[in-house]
């Protein structure tokens, strides 16, 4: 039996001959891990979790996810039915702005519907006043290290922002969604956070039966303080007696995912560059967004130096720069850490790049193919 103390790159070799690269891999023991955490914090503050579709869709896995978290959040009406269909449980149907159309689709299968502005909500209001009806409040202040994603910058569409509106509206709601972390590891700020959203909006938190703090939490991360966040919570919740809802995304799958990929070629131009069977531009898109490195598991800090770079003929197409125990040849096999989390969603055909084939590594040891793609797929996403 494979366990999960055995490397990434100890699995990628001696699978070589049934895996072929490049591939996505789930690892459900790692995965485990983080959805214990998820469990922990509902048994110790009630706090629910919902699964954010926008970082991580991958179905496969839902059968295990489910047994931990409550339910999925959505960003359009295909991420509610994707929820709906595989996972079951809640439905947290929210999108920055919803069609008629939309509606339509939302209605039957939501178990909330959020609205992203007031205008909406006031429009639809009529087709689903019979479902727990939320509103996205932007407080004006956030944790985000990027202006890309900060959704409290200048001129933000994300949320209402006008008080007097919201107190309104206020009647029409059974709850509303605070979503203004991003990659917040850091307890001392999450507390800065709620203690300004509790003490901005208590009367309105008083007149409802839930609030949504979003998702971007990283209580995952190995030395959070879990006791504490609950308390936290816990008090929160007491304190406005609503039910909490927490929406992780890259908090529940970080570390279990990866893309395994093969070196095709090594070329030197003031350094040596390896050339992968994959690419960044199409199968870890969010790092190139950001501007930041592909992960490497338990990467040395000396040894042999390479670029690792994709296949597409973008120039910045590369992975980054790491050192390897051992010196790199055509086919050496070469795996990336998180890549789950807001990559596999994103994954595309540019330039016509194959497609990562999605392998889970379930519980018990068992390699399962779940998912290949081939030249029939590339061709019918085009016309």
């Amino acid at each position: 039996m494979i366990t999960a103390e055995k490397s990434i790159q100890e699995f990628a070799d001696e699978n070589r001959a049934l895996l072929k690269t490049p591939y996505y891999l789930i690892d459900e023991s790692r995965l485990l891990k983080n959805l214990e955490a998820i469990k922990y914090i509902r048994d110790h503050s009630g706090a629910k979790s919902v699964l954010a579709l926008k970082c991580f869709s991958t179905w496969s896995v839902f059968d295990l996810m489910r047994q931990y978290m409550d339910g999925t959040t959505s960003s359009s009406l295909y991420e509610a039915r994707l929820g709906h269909e595989k996972f079951g449980k809640e439905v947290h149907a929210y999108s920055v702005v919803f069609s008629d159309e939309d509606i339509k689709g939302v209605v039957p299968i939501a178990t909330k519907i959020i609205f992203n502005s007031i205008s909406q909500l006031k429009r639809y209001y009529p087709q689903v006043k019979g479902t727990p009806i939320g509103l996205r409040v932007n407080p004006g202040v956030s944790h985000s290290d990027f202006d890309l994603a900060d959704p409290a910058r200048k001129c933000s569409r994300l949320g209402a922002t006008d008080a007097k509106d919201i107190e309104e509206v206020s009647g029409l709601l059974s709850g509303v969604m605070f979503h203004c972390n991003c990659e917040n590891d850091n307890f001392e700020k999450f507390c800065v956070l709620l203690d300004h959203i509790a003490s901005h909006y208590a009367p309105l938190l008083k007149k409802l039966k839930w609030v949504s703090l979003g998702g971007g939490i990283y209580f995952t991360k190995d030395g959070y303080p879990l006791d504490a966040f609950c308390e936290k919570l816990t008090a929160f919740s007491k304190q406005f007696d609503v039910q909490v809802y927490l929406e992780p995304g890259e908090a529940a799958i970080t570390r279990s995912g990866f893309l395994v990929t093969q070196v095709l070629d090594i070329v030197h131009n003031q350094m040596d560059i390896a050339i992968v069977d994959a690419a960044v531009e199409t199968h870890m898109l969010d790092l190139l967004i950001y501007r930041t490195d592909a992960k490497i598991e338990a990467a040395p800090k000396e040894g042999h130096r390479y670029m690792i770079a994709g296949r597409t003929c973008l120039a910045g197409d590369v992975f980054g720069t790491y050192y390897f125990s051992e010196k790199l040849q055509v086919g050496s096999l070469v795996p990336f850490a998180d890549a789950a989390g807001y990559t596999m969603v994103k994954k595309n055909w540019f330039n016509g790049v194959p497609m990562p084939a999605i392998v889970v590594r379930r519980l018990d040891g068992k390699v399962e193919i779940v998912k290949s793609f081939g030249y029939d797929d590339y061709k019918g996403s085009l016309s």
